[in-house]
């Protein structure tokens, strides 16, 4: 067989030690040797440009907290090299950094430097410079391409090793990857895109990095290449060597949000039970993507229409808080799986199959067994008799024994307190009222009324050709000439028409706006609009094209056309129903790149010798298009994090202090239809279209800005708006943990925290059979003796967290239960 030869570094208490040891995967494939110990590794994906310096300590220190033993991170392209040779380590892009804050932790990491990514990132991570490169075709055996691939992979390489961040070296990062989901997508390459995938293996070994390199959803991937899975559940995985461990790079415990779309939301018993099936069919390493979502700052967002946040619904909200009870009933599944390492990777395995969908999973090692009972039925629970004992399965559930006598886990069984978000308005100020709102217009009148740009050319162009993807925006100008020999001039009725693959138009004839409109559904689309303000002689037709985010995935989505495609055309019909038509694609268009306000960068700062341009009046537009508006605030009080509102305004990239914290769009809501009013049934398998929720709403109105962005004084935001929005609606919050509940089952320890506030009250409290949900608990048929809202206020108010067994020991006998397992219900107030 082929033995690969890792060093991993010792996670101790305190940090990642420096002295390497001698690891290598187990001949069986069951596992990571590290040090002659077997491992299993509880993973999480956190991009590093996604939150800032400031928040990784934190976020790193929770993921530790709740039972991780690795963070996992893309390394994205364009933006370390926005510009060819031009190289960006700074700020949100420090990877070194970031890298040895997870070291400081005491955990490993796992780095996928692609450099493709995906990740509903802009181009996939790809920087747009390289479509425009001379005879470049990307991810495929084309050596202009391959060569920019190697330079970029070698130069992450060697700053990783230069800073012994290998575990070969010491360091934290215990394997790699090259490539990402290529084989979804591989087919349509042919043999070029098999030629480039041996290449991709060859280039990554001679870069002789002392770790393994994966490729994820590559079942034919070269050795040394371990293929791993990505998916909702990967328990029918098998590695394509026998002698590789089985690992799941991306567990995706949510999904992305996009403008116009409606809210998803994947249940935290669903998640686990596909962990816990996972390591019940022999996995060794599995990755939560995401465990922190964070922001797409800036235009860095893909898709299209991916929005600014991209929360997930992991364990770790976009903020930093923690997302319960997802992050606590994953929290305590690592702990139990933790507890069963030995057997899981050394012990014997036996599987029983007790039929109508139910299996017992044994791991016995050293005379002690741990056992899984998984129950796949999605609407029957299923009560067996094993080993003499008798335990219910829930439906879609897998039971976790880790002495194959007593239940310490069960998938469906949240234990864990789920948290209450309360967005709390800026205590520093009375907003929105306190915010003094000045305003001035994006200028356009050279473009719309002189037609005047950077170059010309006697073709339509592609827009990323032409910007280099520096903009969302790009300026297609024509003149024409009309008289009374051109036949469109005697039509009656004139329509402006465009094939187009821009995402949003504006077009203008003459300085006047005729119309606007946005994708919807395809990215591809016919715009028409009257046009009744020609007139002889010379006409100006200057028309703006948008882009929200470059396509990500697919195959060949590098060469997804933006911008004007074409054909454009006048078309005329007269009273006798005949149409004309001027095909206007091959006159000689004129572009500019850009607005004047978002590429003047004094605009959205603090250049005080721009205060002039401002107009500060009692009529401020608004609802107008093109416009920007800028107002101070003063920053809302306290550590917890910040959002701004923005729920008025129509579309647009907000600035504070500067800094782009990304583009917006509260305007555009989801459809009224296919929201599910019932409560999620975690029961069956997900997808990104179950759960869904938010019908007939914006998909986002709350928009974080990091402290580390916010000055202590005065601030200034600054919002570019397109479409034409009302900023007197927008205010600052704080977002923090505003209260929790949980319906915890006898025999566990139930734990409350309010994230470093006291717990101030409790609004409900009992032991017994209790109904309803979180916000509407009421009492059961049967009741402890003991008053549970008395136990608890006693035990958890004034505090910031408590913990209490649930048991009649303390709640009291429970009168009238009969057989039915008691739960404890509470609601509590931070």
């Amino acid at each position: 067989m082929k033995m690969f030869t890792l060093l991993l570094a010792i996670i101790t208490i305190v940090s990642v030690t420096h002295s390497a040891l001698a690891t290598e995967v187990s001949q069986d494939g069951r596992a990571l040797l590290i040090n002659g110990e077997r491992k299993i590794i509880l993973s999480g994906s956190i991009h590093y440009p996604r939150s800032t310096p400031e928040m990784w300590p934190d976020l790193i220190k929770k993921s530790k907290d709740g039972g991780l033993d690795a963070i996992e991170t893309y390394v994205f392209w364009n933006s370390h090299e926005p510009v060819r040779r031009q190289y960006d380590f700074t700020g949100r892009n420090n990877l070194i950094r970031f890298l040895k804050t997870v070291q400081d932790a005491g955990l490993y990491a796992i780095l996928r430097i692609g450099p493709y990514a995906c990740a509903e990132w802009n181009y996939g991570g790809f920087p747009v410079w390289l479509h425009n490169m001379p005879g470049i075709e990307l991810r495929t055996n084309n050596k202009v391409f391959m060569d920019e691939m190697q330079n970029f992979t070698t130069l992450i390489v060697d700053m990783v090793k230069k800073e012994s961040l290998f575990a070969s070296q010491g360091g934290p990062i215990i394997l790699a990857q090259i490539e990402n989901e290529y084989g979804n997508v591989m087919a349509p390459y042919g043999d070029a895109g098999k030629e480039y995938l041996n290449w991709c293996a060859k280039m990554a070994v001679a870069q002789n990095i002392g770790v393994p390199w994966l490729m994820c959803q590559q079942s034919d991937a070269p050795q040394p290449m371990i293929n791993t899975c990505n998916g909702w559940y990967c328990h029918d995985f098998t590695p394509n060597n026998p002698n590789v461990p089985k690992i799941w790079t991306e567990n995706w415990t949510g999904w992305f949000k996009a403008w116009g779309g409606k809210r998803p939301f994947r249940t935290s018993e669903d998640v686990a039970y596909a962990v816990a099936r996972f390591f019940q069919t022999g996995g060794t390493l599995q990755n939560y993507y995401m465990y922190h979502g964070g922001t797409n700052f800036g235009r860095t967002t893909g898709g299209p229409y991916i929005t600014t946040s991209y929360d997930y619904d992991a364990p770790l909200d976009e903020y930093g808080n923690l997302n319960q009870p997802k992050y606590g009933h994953l929290k305590q599944l690592h702990d139990v799986l933790h507890s069963m390492e030995k057997a899981l990777t050394y012990g014997d395995i036996l599987k029983t199959d007790l039929g109508n969908s139910v299996t017992v999973t044994s791991y016995k090692y050293n005379e002690v067994s741990s056992c899984f009972i998984n129950n796949d039925n999605t609407s029957v629970d299923a009560t067996i008799t094993f080993q003499g004992q008798n335990f219910t399965i829930p439906a879609w559930s897998v039971s976790i024994l880790p002495d194959c006598k007593n239940e310490a886990y069960n998938t469906a069984k949240v234990n864990t307190q789920t948290s209450i978000k309360a967005n709390l308005p800026n205590e520093a100020e009375q907003e929105p009222s306190s915010l003094s709102w000045s305003w001035r217009p994006e200028i356009i009148g050279s473009y719309v009324k002189g037609g005047n740009g950077q170059f010309t050319s006697d073709v339509l162009l592609e827009q990323k050709a032409v910007t280099n993807d520096t903009s969302d925006y790009l300026w297609y100008m024509t003149s024409i000439n009309l008289d009374d020999n051109e036949p469109i001039w005697s039509s009656d009725d004139i329509s402006l028409q465009i094939n187009s693959s821009a995402h949003v138009i504006h077009a203008y004839v003459n300085g006047k706006e005729i119309g606007s409109e946005f994708a919807q559904g395809s990215y591809h689309f016919v715009f028409e609009k009257k046009v009744n303000n020609l007139k002889k002689g010379k006409n100006i037709i200057s028309l703006l094209s948008a882009t929200v985010g470059l396509q990500n995935y697919g195959p060949f989505f590098d060469m997804t056309p933006v911008g004007l495609t074409g054909p454009v055309k006048l078309v005329g019909k007269k009273n006798n129903n005949e149409v004309v038509t001027m095909d206007l694609s091959s006159q000689p268009w004129t572009y500019a790149t850009g607005l004047q306000g978002l590429d003047n960068q004094k605009l959205y700062s603090q250049g005080s010798a721009y205060a002039l341009t401002w107009k500060k009046d009692s009529n401020m537009p608004i609802n107008r298009k093109m416009t920007w508006y800028k107002t101070t605030f003063e920053p809302p009080l306290g550590k917890d994090p910040v959002a701004v509102d923005l729920s008025g305004m129509g579309k647009g990239e907000a600035f504070v202090n500067g800094v782009s914290i990304g583009r917006y769009w509260p305007s555009y809501l989801a459809d009224e239809d296919g929201c599910d009013l019932k409560a999620c049934d975690y029961r069956g398998q997900y997808d990104n279209n179950k759960c869904v929720s938010n019908c007939g709403k914006s998909i986002q109105t709350d928009y974080h800005v990091p402290r580390s962005f916010l000055r202590d004084d005065v601030n200034t935001l600054v919002l570019f708006e397109e479409f034409g929005g009302n900023p007197t609606q927008v205010n600052f919050k704080t977002v923090r943990t505003g209260g929790a509940c949980a319906n915890v089952y006898e025999g566990n320890t139930l734990e409350f925290s309010c994230e470093g506030r006291y717990i101030s009250g409790i609004n409900f409290a009992s032991f017994g059979n209790p109904t309803g949900v979180c916000g509407s608990f009421e009492k059961g048929s049967c009741e402890g003796a003991n008053d549970a809202k008395s136990i608890l206020t006693k035990t958890c108010v004034g505090k910031e967290t408590c913990s209490v067994d649930v048991s009649e020991k303390v709640f009291g006998a429970a009168s009238n239960c009969g057989d039915e397992i008691k739960r404890l219900a509470v609601e509590v107030v931070c």
